[in-house]
């Protein structure tokens, strides 16, 4: 069986090469190889951009509730963009029609075209259009009301009784469409043009030469669910933002590539909201800060990992409770699972929720191991039976007990109070809501607190060898790899301010390790002190 450092070496090397591939595909997807023959001054097997000829352009979005056009009937027109400058960068709000179809959660299509000054789109033979859905299905959410009060009570019946069931999907209105044309005149290599542009290429033949038209593309990453509306059936016009900016080669690729990533998602039976959780991550953010972004995930990764591998280990082998804080490990547990229930109550991405999930479970055992606890069935009748403690861990839980009793009386009171607080302000969707809501602000506000009774036990024991220091090596370049995710990434401020006292506790950790150096006479995080001879098995 190969040793557990054999193992986190292999962990390590497969790590390493998975950033480097990936750092090789990327640099593939940015950097497209030109035709080598348009440098030399031939033609032969390369392809021209349209573009290099400055042709006067004219830009038209329609709307249908059909997926197919073969004419201009039945169609709308909401946006006509004349003298149009590939440029030149803008934004504006149109009001459009909703037909009735759609308002009976149909679906209503934006056709748009990019064509020759002058000339209808069905007449021009050098036109370009591509279709984007304007609408999408999701079930709605609850609204909040004021648990007191009962405040939009109201409202929320008269929605109800609009839409058939809130259980159901109804059609949503995505209230922003971004264009982008990619304005690089590159030369294509024609015998080896790139898989995810090429699908996007309408090519034309002028005289000799092979031109490829202006590539129009929808940026579908920056639809987001916070923008989705809701199609009531007596609505008869809604807003939409039309705005458009140019893009270059290497941003194109990469975007397509990225959306594909966020489609497979939804294939593979991810909701809208699940997805857009993914598109938060790439939109408003430059290429380099993405770049930033994937090292520092990808090292939260391997030492999130490392940490797990460790903090498990060290509890399989946990033999005593000398030197640690129950108290800690059952508010670790419940920290645990009240953040799971608050994310699967305000219906959080699966990629956040079943990491959450497993992290629950695994607390759960700690305080099985904690406890000593040992389950006999009796039947189908579970017994609980919980061990004895020895004086050692008998003096260790009267530390533990005297420092809980002079947190509570801070605790309690804040708690209390924040809870009463959010009832009278703020407004939930249920009971139930605003209970999961009370003990998660609690957590993200006050949790740093429930770590103080181990730093009193190490404190009153004038020892830290009982303490899991690899697993909390881990931990601590996590911790600062969260306060960079802190800057970078949008998050609830409650999260961001949890990030930093993670630090200021860790710290403290850290001076207590240089305070109270090993000695080898004391007991490490496996029960064992250094002075203590292996016993021998007898052969």
């Amino acid at each position: 069986m190969p040793s557990r450092s054999s193992f986190t070496s292999l962990v390590v090397g497969v790590f390493a090469v998975y950033v480097a591939h990936t750092c090789w595909v990327m640099y593939g997807i940015v950097y497209t190889r030109p035709c080598p023959a348009a440098a030399a001054g031939g033609a032969a097997g390369c392809v021209w951009p349209y573009l290099a000829r400055r042709p006067k352009l004219q830009l038209s979005v329609y709307t249908t509730t059909r997926s197919n056009i073969g004419a201009e009937s039945n169609i709308d027109l909401v946006l006509n963009v004349e003298d149009f400058d590939i440029e030149s960068k803008f934004e504006r709000t149109v009001n459009v029609s909703v037909p009735k179809k759609t308002r009976n959660n149909g679906t209503l299509y934006a056709y748009i075209f990019l064509h020759h000054a002058g000339i209808l789109p069905w007449h021009d033979g050098k036109q370009v259009h591509i279709v984007s859905p304007l609408t999408t299905y999701m079930v709605p959410k609850p609204e909040e009301i004021n648990l007191l009060t009962g405040e939009s009570a109201t409202k929320q019946i008269e929605a109800e009784k609009q839409t058939s069931a809130l259980d159901e999907p109804v059609s949503h209105w995505r209230s922003r469409l971004t264009l982008n044309i990619m304005v690089e005149d590159f030369v294509f290599d024609g015998s080896s043009l790139p898989a995810d542009v090429h699908r996007y290429m309408k090519m034309v033949q002028l005289g000799k030469t092979v031109h490829y038209l202006p590539i129009l593309f929808i940026d579908q990453l920056s639809n987001r669910v916070k923008d989705l509306m809701v199609i009531n059936r007596s609505t008869t016009e809604l807003p939409l933002t039309v705005s458009y900016d140019k893009i270059s080669l290497g941003k194109l690729r990469f975007w397509i590539h990225m959306q594909d990533a966020v489609y497979s998602l939804q294939q593979f039976g991810f909701s809208e909201k699940d997805a857009d959780e993914v598109k938060g991550i790439f939109v408003d953010t430059n290429l380099y800060f993405l770049a930033l972004t994937f090292f520092v995930a990808a090292f939260h990764l391997l030492f999130d990992f490392l940490a797990f591998k460790n903090d498990i280990n060290f509890w399989k082998k946990k033999r005593s409770m000398i030197g640690m804080s129950t108290k800690a490990v059952l508010w670790r547990c419940f920290s645990t699972v009240v953040i799971f229930l608050f994310l699967l109550d305000e219906q959080t991405s699966l990629l956040v929720l079943i990491p959450a999930g497993i992290g629950a479970v695994i607390e759960l055992w700690k305080v099985k191991k904690a406890l000593k606890m040992t389950i006999k069935w009796q039947g189908l009748r579970p017994k609980i039976q919980f061990g004895t403690y020895n004086d050692s861990e008998k003096k260790t839980e009267e530390y533990d007990t005297q420092a809980m009793k002079y947190l509570s009386y801070l605790l309690y009171p804040l708690c209390i109070g924040g809870a009463g607080y959010s009832l009278m302000n703020v407004k939930y969707k249920s009971w139930y809501s605003w209970l999961i809501n009370s003990f998660v602000n609690g957590v993200y506000a006050f949790g740093f607190l429930f770590m103080l009774p181990q730093l009193f036990v190490n404190y009153k024991m004038k020892s830290v060898a009982h303490l899991p220091w690899k697993a909390f090596t881990y931990k601590a370049f996590n911790t600062f790899i969260d306060d960079i995710f802190a800057f970078i990434i949008t998050m609830p401020t409650s999260h961001r301010l949890a990030c930093f006292r993670d630090d200021v506790v860790f710290l403290v950790y850290l001076y207590q390790r240089w305070l109270y150096p090993v000695d080898k006479s004391r007991v490490n995080e496996y029960g064992e002190s250094y002075e203590e001879k292996p016993k021998k098995k007898s052969s």
